[in-house]
C-alpha cells in the first residue's frame, strides 16, 4: 500500500522555496453533515446466513465533516488540501462484513490518502483526502499536479467525456465527486477556446489514463472533442452545450476501442434539454444508450454496478426527467426519474425537499424508490429515504 507521505512529498519543494517576500493569503472552511437513513428491502436483502433474498428494515446513520483548505502561496503558485471524514454506524454496518475495507477502497487513486480510524461491530470512522494538489497559473497556463477533478463532463446527470472521475446520480452526498492522482496542463487559446492534456498516475501502462482536449465556440454553442488512452481503450469523444431557443441543450458521445482481444468495444452516448420559466419552474430530460449496459439485470444493480465512463448506468438505455419548483424563498422540492425501457422496465424515482432553516443550516429530505418487472410482476425491491441536516462554515 503506497504510503501519505508519497503525496505529501509532491508540494514539499514547492513549500519550501516560496518566496518569503511576496504575500500570502490563505482560507479554511467546510461543513458537517449528519444524515439518517431508512433502508426497506422487499425480498431484495441478501440474507447471508439462509442464502437467500429476504424482506427487511435497516435504519443507518452518517456524519460527515469536510474541511476545505485554499493557500495563495504565491501570484502564481496555489495549494488545496481537502480533508473528508465520515462516521457510519447503524445497522447496514452491523450487517455487511468487511464495511470498513469496502468503505477505504472506493475513491482512492494511485496514491492510499484513507485510512479507517475505527471498525467495530456497528462503527465505521474513515478519513480521506480527496483533493490535494499544487496549482500553477500564469497567463494561459494552467499547471495541477496532485489529487484532484478533472471535470470534463459537460451534461447534467451522465457524463461519457468524464474518463477520469465517472460519477453516479444516486450519490448525491458526495457534491464534490471522486479526484484522480494526475498531472493536467491546460492553455488557453481563447477567451472561451482551450486545448489540455491530462495524465493520471500509474504504475502499469494497462492502469494509465492519457488523453487531451480541445474546447472552442462556434455560434452560441461550446464544443469540445478528446481523445487518447484509457486502460487498453483508445477513446475517441466529444461534447456540446448551447441554446436551443429558450432552452438548454447540452450533450456527449464517446467511443471505446478495445486493444485486448478480451475486451469489448464501448460506446456512450447522452443528450439532455432543460428550460426554466419565468416563474422558476425548471424541467430537465434527457437520454442515455450505453452499450454496455444489460436489457435484464435487476434495479438493484442500481447501487452496486461497476461504474466507469464505459459504464456510466446498468441499463443499455435510459430516459430522465426532472421537475423543481421553489415553493418559497427557502423551501424548494423537486422529482427525478429514470426509466429505463428494456426487459425488466427499470424505473428509479427520486423526490427531494430542501428547507433552509437558517442561515448556514439547511435541511434535505430525499427519496430513491426502485422499481423493476420480475415473474411476480412490476415490484419495488428497494426503498430508500434520507434527512440530511447540514451545517456549513
Amino acid at each position: 500500500m503506497r504510503p501519505i507521505f508519497l503525496a505529501l512529498l509532491w508540494s514539499l519543494p514547492l513549500l519550501a522555496n516560496a518566496q518569503e517576500d511576496k504575500p500570502r493569503s490563505w482560507s479554511l472552511d467546510g461543513y458537517i453533515k449528519n444524515m439518517q437513513t431508512l433502508l426497506f428491502f422487499n425480498d431484495a436483502y441478501p440474507d447471508l446466513k439462509q442464502g437467500v433474498l429476504a424482506d427487511t428494515f435497516l435504519q443507518d446513520n452518517l456524519i460527515h465533516h469536510r474541511l476545505n483548505f485554499r493557500w495563495l502561496m504565491t501570484d502564481e503558485l496555489r495549494l488545496r488540501a481537502d480533508l473528508r471524514t465520515r462516521v457510519f454506524y447503524g445497522d447496514l454496518v452491523r450487517a455487511t462484513p468487511g464495511y470498513g475495507d469496502a468503505i477505504d477502497n472506493v475513491n482512492n487513486d494511485y496514491f492510499d490518502l484513507s485510512l479507517v480510524l475505527l471498525d467495530e461491530n456497528a462503527w465505521v470512522m474513515h478519513t480521506m483526502i480527496d483533493r490535494f494538489y499544487l496549482e500553477y497559473f500564469k497567463g494561459p497556463w494552467e499547471v495541477r499536479l496532485g489529487r484532484q477533478r478533472i471535470n470534463w463532463g459537460i451534461s447534467t446527470v451522465w457524463n461519457p467525456n468524464d474518463i477520469f472521475n465517472a460519477f453516479s446520480f444516486t450519490d448525491f452526498d458526495y457534491e464534490e465527486r471522486p479526484g484522480s492522482d494526475a498531472l493536467r496542463v491546460k492553455y488557453y487559446t481563447g477567451f472561451a477556446s482551450s486545448v489540455e492534456l491530462a495524465v493520471r498516475m500509474f504504475d502499469d501502462f494497462d492502469e494509465a489514463t492519457i488523453a487531451g482536449m480541445w474546447k472552442f465556440n462556434t455560434g452560441t454553442y461550446d464544443i469540445q472533442v478528446l481523445g487518447g488512452y484509457d486502460r487498453n481503450f483508445l477513446v475517441a469523444g466529444g461534447g456540446w452545450a448551447g441554446n436551443l431557443g429558450d432552452a438548454g441543450l447540452k450533450g456527449e458521445l464517446t467511443y471505446f476501442f478495445p486493444l485486448k482481444e478480451e475486451q469489448e468495444e464501448a460506446f456512450a452516448a447522452t443528450v439532455g434539454i432543460d428550460y426554466s420559466f419565468e416563474n422558476a419552474l425548471y424541467l430537465n430530460g434527457g437520454y442515455l444508450y450505453n452499450s454496455s449496459g444489460s436489457t435484464r439485470a435487476s434495479v438493484t444493480n442500481l447501487f452496486d454496478f461497476e461504474l466507469s465512463a464505459r459504464n456510466l448506468y446498468p441499463y443499455r438505455h435510459a430516459v430522465f426527467a426532472q421537475v423543481s419548483y421553489p415553493f418559497t424563498p427557502l423551501l424548494n422540492g423537486g422529482a427525478a426519474f429514470i426509466y429505463s425501457p428494456v426487459d425488466v422496465h427499470a424505473l428509479f424515482v427520486n423526490p427531494t425537499l430542501t428547507l433552509s432553516v437558517a442561515e448556514n443550516w439547511d435541511l434535505d429530505l430525499v427519496g430513491q424508490v426502485t422499481f423493476d418487472k420480475e415473474e411476480r410482476g412490476y415490484v419495488s425491491p428497494i426503498q430508500a429515504f434520507f434527512l440530511r441536516l447540514k451545517y456549513s462554515y
